[in-house]
């Protein structure tokens, strides 16, 4: 089993790690109606370490351009950031749910990749 990398390590891989760590958690954060712009101390347990480390991720994400950060030190996924966690959150847990979070069995539906809200099953039902 791989170890989880140090999340105070500044070198580029291993922000590379945390970014995408952090992009699933906010995808399906928003995906269950947990919160749209979580703060670091939201994230943090998902990710089993202090939200200090996570803000300094997050303040590369913004420069990066996945998240934005709003009032309050809440972030929120960007289209660019909606799009990666989907696909990365697809990746991770295709073999378990045979269906992505919040998607469905349409394979080629929008909500593939930019989420629940993009589902156009969901917008011909409104």
């Amino acid at each position: 089993m791989m170890q989880r990398p140090d999340p105070n390590d500044s070198s580029p891989l291993n922000h590379i790690y945390w970014r995408d760590e952090i992009l699933q958690v906010m995808f399906w954060m928003h995906g269950e109606g947990l919160s749209d712009a979580p703060r670091a101390d939201e994230v943090a347990p998902f990710l089993t370490t202090d939200a200090d480390s996570l803000r300094v991720h997050l303040q590369r994400m913004v420069a990066d351009g996945f998240v934005s950060p709003l009032s309050g030190e809440h972030f929120a996924l960007t289209e660019r950031g909606r799009s990666d966690g989907g696909k990365l959150f697809k990746e991770e847990f295709d073999g378990l749910t045979n269906q992505g979070h919040g998607e469905c069995n349409n394979p080629n539906c929008a909500c593939k990749t930019l989420g629940p809200e993009a589902c156009e099953r969901r917008q011909h039902a409104h």
